[in-house]
């Protein structure tokens, strides 16, 4: 860490997201469920394939407990799957399964848009936040400029997948909404936290530029 306490942990830095997020078997485990759905609702219906889906999810936490594995990655992947159980039994439509994911990158990719219309893109902001420092950066236009381009992209990815997965749930497509969910999220991602990474790593170089360039001043 330097003296001006700005080379902290940075996101890529450590863990990264493919560790964190479980890696291989995270991937594999958390595309099990809807998985799961697809082939339970070709042979059984809707009703034995969303509980398979649940259950499926309840072993893939028991497991990794069992295993001693960090479960915030398979707990959260639950109530994913309990709350996407939910809207799939009240309707009796298994492409329901995916209506809560759908509209939920509707709202995030509304919600990083806005922020950057406001300008305070979410990046910079989050990112301010766990740092527990002011949001300097929106009076440097680099910095701002940044952080926009990192905000866009993730509002881009989110969209991207709303319209996908909107488009093949208007056409009832459940497999090809399964195969969508799967290809479209570390592929995206990693593209997105590359960005990120960028956008995080130049605004802390500039506000310790900016740093060494007012001390002096201020010293005297």
């Amino acid at each position: 860490m330097g003296s001006d306490g700005t080379d902290r942990e940075r996101p890529g830095e450590g863990a990264t997201l493919w560790e964190r997020t479980g890696g291989l078997t995270g991937l594999v485990q958390s595309s099990l469920p809807a998985t799961v759905l697809v082939i339970a609702n070709s042979w059984w219906g809707v009703y034995p394939a969303i509980a398979a889906a649940v259950g499926t999810g309840v072993v893939v936490m028991l497991v990794r407990a069992v295993r001693r594995q960090p479960l915030r990655p398979a707990f959260g992947g639950f109530v994913g799957v309990a709350v996407a159980g939910f809207f799939a039994a009240r309707s009796g439509e298994a492409r329901d399964f995916f209506l809560a994911d759908i509209w939920w990158y509707f709202a995030a990719s509304t919600v990083l848009t806005v922020s950057i219309l406001l300008r305070r893109p979410m990046v910079g902001v989050v990112w301010s936040a766990v740092q527990g420092v002011g949001m300097w950066w929106r009076h440097d236009r680099p910095s701002l400029r940044r952080y926009d381009i990192a905000t866009a992209v993730l509002a881009a990815v989110f969209a991207a997948r709303f319209v996908v997965m909107r488009t093949l749930y208007e056409h009832n497509e459940v497999g090809w909404l399964t195969v969508s969910k799967i290809a479209m999220n570390y592929p995206l991602w990693a593209v997105a936290l590359v960005v990120v990474v960028w956008a995080v790593r130049s605004a802390d170089h500039r506000i310790g530029y900016c740093r060494d360039r007012s001390t002096p001043a201020t010293s005297g």
